[in-house]
């Protein structure tokens, strides 16, 4: 067994679908083995067909691994019970339209075997929660787009789980509830939940999420914190009237070298190096604007790593 204080634990998974007419097989998941920390918002990140979504159902066991093992808070994946602590928003989700909001957090809640009594209670709060209050009696037909995708966290969340996986929550919601939804995964956060997020907009699992694991063609290509991952590669040194001897000489040094409206941003490899151009420009009285350790966006370092492989 593995250790409970993973919220999520593998050791080799692996999927490998084989085509019934031709024989071939298809690797869709090799080998991943990955710990996700109580407590922990994690991002799992990858490009269309890197098999992040069969790693996803394998947790769920709505697919069955060829090979490997996954287990949730200790428990084997596989058993009913290891499952009644997640909370699932899938990212093409289905509810029935002839449903009002309310009627359909109510079905999904009695479906995660809460009494009729504690749904009542809970429902009117959820709502607010998520930012549809007025909207409980309204059929979800009438719905847009967002949202559909707030009352689906609402669902996910209705029967309070301490472990949450979401397969593209933002997905279709303007910049406004972009903002609630993750304000909302804050406060969960806060309360322990574990936030599993499996998205392509970078730019908001950057925001929220501590852990990331980058996976292509089913294996994990990086792993890691995202404050480590996107740590600078460089020093940043902008200054104004720097003279053109200086200039050229500090060129000669710097990794890449910008100029605009009279400043020059000289680009170093390490701190050692913009020291010493500090000093030089110091001694010049030029004027420093800026000096500062240069990051990369969580995008520049996907992008780096799938073009690695």
């Amino acid at each position: 067994m593995m250790p409970a204080e993973f919220a999520i634990a593998t050791e080799g998974l692996t999927k490998v679908f084989r085509n019934r007419w031709t024989g071939k097989e298809i690797r869709a998941v090799e080998g991943i083995s990955l710990r996700v920390t109580r407590g922990a918002t994690f991002g799992l990140l990858g490009p269309n067909g890197a098999g992040k979504t069969t790693f996803v159902k394998m947790l769920l066991s709505s697919a069955h691994p060829t090979a490997g093992r996954a287990t949730v808070f200790g428990r084997d994946s596989r058993e009913p019970e290891a499952r009644r602590c997640i909370g699932y928003l899938p990212e093409n989700h289905r509810f029935p339209t002839y449903m009002t909001g309310a009627g359909m957090l109510d079905f999904y809640g009695a479906l995660s075997g809460m009494d009729a009594a504690t749904r009542r209670k809970r429902i009117p709060g959820l709502l607010v929660t998520v930012g549809l209050e007025t909207w409980g009696g309204v059929r979800l037909g009438k719905y847009s787009k967002g949202m559909l995708q707030r009352i689906g966290l609402a669902q996910a969340l209705i029967h309070e789980p301490t472990l949450l996986i979401l397969d593209e929550p933002s997905d279709g919601v303007d910049p406004i509830g972009r903002r609630q939804i993750r304000d909302i995964l804050h406060t969960l956060e806060q309360k322990g939940v574990t936030i599993f997020l499996n998205s392509h907009l970078l730019a908001e699992v950057e925001l929220f999420c501590r852990d990331v694991a980058i996976i292509h063609k089913g294996k994990v290509a990086l792993e890691g914190t995202v404050k480590d991952l996107t740590a600078g590669s460089g020093y940043r040194v902008e200054a104004e009237k720097v003279p053109d001897q200086l200039q050229s000489q500090l060129r000669a040094q710097a990794k890449a070298v910008a100029s605009r409206n009279g400043s020059v941003e000289f680009l170093f490899a390490n701190r050692e190096e913009a020291n010493r151009a500090v000093d030089l420009l110091r001694a010049e009285q030029c004027e420093i604007e800026t000096v500062g350790r240069t990051n990369s966006t969580l995008e520049d370092v996907f992008v780096r790593t799938v073009n690695a492989q």
